[in-house]
């Protein structure tokens, strides 16, 4: 039973564990989306949280933290210059874990985990993403649609028919032949 224990050991041994966390730490970092085991993301999700609660503060205590658990430069000057403003405000949950299927090899389930900040196809869809109305405000305005008639407009079909000098109920076969007529 697994009473007590709060992380994943992943079948490796604790300092495997912690070098390969902090290896996919800074590729997500720096690659912004990963894809690995689910097993993996909800562990390294757990692992990077923490390191990106403690990015938004740019102290040198708080960057010589991250480098002890990151031990890569250059993913904590990314993480600081770039990450740490898109998550400013956001008070935690900075990554997204997606599950993509399993893998052909030995059917393991398999995810994509990204910084949330990061997903340009998402965050387009929440901008463009209007606020519900209420079923009353749209019978409202149906109403006043109603009530209001709107400027006498001809329809398409009588249009086409003066242009091309064919009536109204005139089948399609019948405009279409009009219309060649009036190219020859």
């Amino acid at each position: 039973m697994r009473h007590g224990h709060k992380f994943n050991k992943l079948s490796r041994t604790h300092s495997h564990r912690r070098q390969m966390l902090a290896n996919m730490a800074s590729s997500l970092i720096m690659h912004k989306r990963i894809q690995t085991t689910l097993a993996k993301a909800k562990a390294l999700r757990l692992y990077v949280e923490p390191l990106l609660t403690k990015a938004k503060d740019d102290t040198t205590h708080s960057r010589r933290v991250v480098f002890s658990y990151l031990q890569d430069k250059n993913a904590v000057t990314e993480l600081f210059r770039e990450v740490a403003p898109k998550i400013a405000d956001r008070p935690g949950g900075y990554v997204r874990i997606l599950k993509v299927g399993t893998r052909i090899g030995d059917n393991a389930d398999m995810a994509m985990i990204e910084l949330v900040d990061y997903n340009e196809g998402m965050l387009k869809e929440k901008k463009s993403a209007k606020a519900k109305t209420t079923r009353r405000a749209g019978a409202r305005k149906k109403a006043e649609e109603t009530a209001a008639p709107k400027a006498e407009t001809k329809p398409v079909q009588e249009e086409v028919a003066e242009v091309v000098g064919t009536p109204v109920e005139a089948p399609v076969e019948e405009v279409q032949q009009a219309e060649e007529k009036t190219e020859e």
